[in-house]
């Protein structure tokens, strides 16, 4: 059998595997254990598997994960959310759907630091829902504001899917950082307007906050330091060419660390935040695993060079072609999580516009904002399913109505972005 008809079964057996709901990563790993033996042969597939896992774990670009990871933890257990939340409801109190803008800024804020949408979504919703429910707040523009806030953390640097982006491309992460910048803040601002044309638009939806004087609001900015301190070390530090990003994930994990030690974390609390840790990182590392096993198998079979033949062939235009990459992105980020997409998909993705000259870091970008997209869309959107793990009061349906207006808001962004390559590259 030709090595292209294996790739092709191959990949066909991992969607089986998915559907019956075997984890991505195991899924990933046997499909390309299994193909590659039968491309190559079987010893030289037990080869691979015995050097795989070490190149994974002792790879110096994969450990900038685990920092990014713990700095999220270390932020979630020693209150720097609960802090962060209240100090931007005092800056938009008096306003109409405050509270709503509030959580969305505070998520856009903390996703600075955590690198992760799940995690996002998850630690500001329990600070911030119960809130805005004893506010008064509509049950779908509160939950639905924290789904779509909680994408922010996919895009806002630092983030561990344009970091992996970055590595699976061999692609700068400090220029895969730099180009996620403002299309983050552009979502941040989008998802701002959002709140404020919805509550405009249906006024019951939500209370105006209570009113808060202007020493109070200046105030309430020392809440939002730690997370500027943080932020602002990190991208310095990366641009101005004093560490590498690498580095830049360590020194940040240290600077969080020690502010949650200021705060009172006791040695319990910092164990439980390591274990969280370790745990996180193991199911991504074994996802990196899989997905480099998989890698192998994929260019042993040639499939990517056949399917990148193909494409050509059809005499599509650039904008065509990427056009059908990201309607396939969506669908996928439905039913699958952004890390486990990108993992399976760039490896044959990649060649296919190196091919026609797209530019990657651009591409990166809008790729990783289609994944965001489907984190909050119908019918398996990640972070809903994290925000009803959350409030498992709030019926799915109503959440997904809360959420429409920010997908509206995410596919003009996304609109804008191809539109304007330069909006990624301006800082490059």
């Amino acid at each position: 059998m030709a090595p292209e008809m294996i790739g092709y079964i191959g990949m066909v057996a991992m969607l089986v595997l998915l559907a019956l709901r075997v984890p991505v990563a195991l899924s990933m790993l046997l499909v390309g254990f299994f193909g590659f033996a039968n491309v190559i042969t079987f010893d030289a597939a037990l080869a691979m598997i015995k050097t795989v896992p070490l190149e994974v774990l002792t790879s110096y670009s994969f450990s900038a994960i685990p920092m990014f990871i713990f700095m999220g933890v270390l932020a979630s257990h020693s209150g720097m959310a609960g802090s962060l939340f209240d100090a931007s409801r005092k800056l938009f109190g008096g306003w109409k759907g405050g509270m709503a803008i509030a959580a969305v800024s505070s998520c856009g804020i903390f996703s600075a630091i955590s690198g992760s949408s799940l995690a996002t979504a998850s630690t500001m919703s329990r600070v911030a829902l119960p809130e805005m429910e004893r506010n008064g707040y509509a049950p779908s523009l509160a939950t639905g504001a924290l789904a779509a806030g909680g994408t922010l953390g996919i895009m806002i640097p630092p983030s561990i899917a344009l970091l992996l982006y970055a590595i699976l491309t061999e692609q700068s992460v400090g220029e895969m950082f730099a180009a996620g910048l403002i299309p983050g803040l552009m979502g941040l601002a989008f998802y701002i307007i959002t709140v404020s044309i919805v509550v405009k638009l249906r006024p019951e939806l939500a209370q105006a906050s209570e009113p808060t004087k202007l020493l109070t609001k200046l105030k309430a900015t020392t809440g939002l330091i730690p997370f500027g301190g943080v932020f602002a070390l990190m991208v310095f530090g990366i641009y101005g060419g004093l560490f590498t990003p690498t580095e830049g994930a360590s020194i940040g994990a240290f600077a969080t660390l020690l502010y949650a030690l200021f705060k009172g974390m006791r040695l319990d609390g910092l164990w439980q935040a390591s274990q969280e840790t370790l745990a996180l990182s193991a199911v991504v590392f074994f996802m990196i695993l899989g997905a480099e096993t998989l890698g192998y198998f994929i260019s042993a079979s040639r499939m990517s060079f056949t399917i990148t033949e193909y494409v050509a062939g059809l005499g599509l235009s650039n904008l065509g072609v990427l056009m059908c990459m990201l309607l396939m992105y969506f669908v996928l980020g439905c039913f699958m999580d952004a890390i486990a997409m990108l993992l399976i998909t760039v490896p044959v993705v990649y060649p296919i516009i190196t091919s026609l000259g797209i530019d990657p870091v651009w591409f990166g970008i809008v790729t990783v904002l289609t994944v965001e997209l489907g984190l909050i869309t119908p019918p398996v959107g990640m972070n809903v399913f994290v925000i009803k793990a959350t409030a498992p009061h709030v019926g799915l349906g109503e959440i997904f109505r809360g959420v429409a207006p920010f997908i509206v808001s995410d596919f003009i962004r996304l609109a804008l972005l191809i539109a304007f390559p330069v909006l990624t590259t301006l800082l490059l």
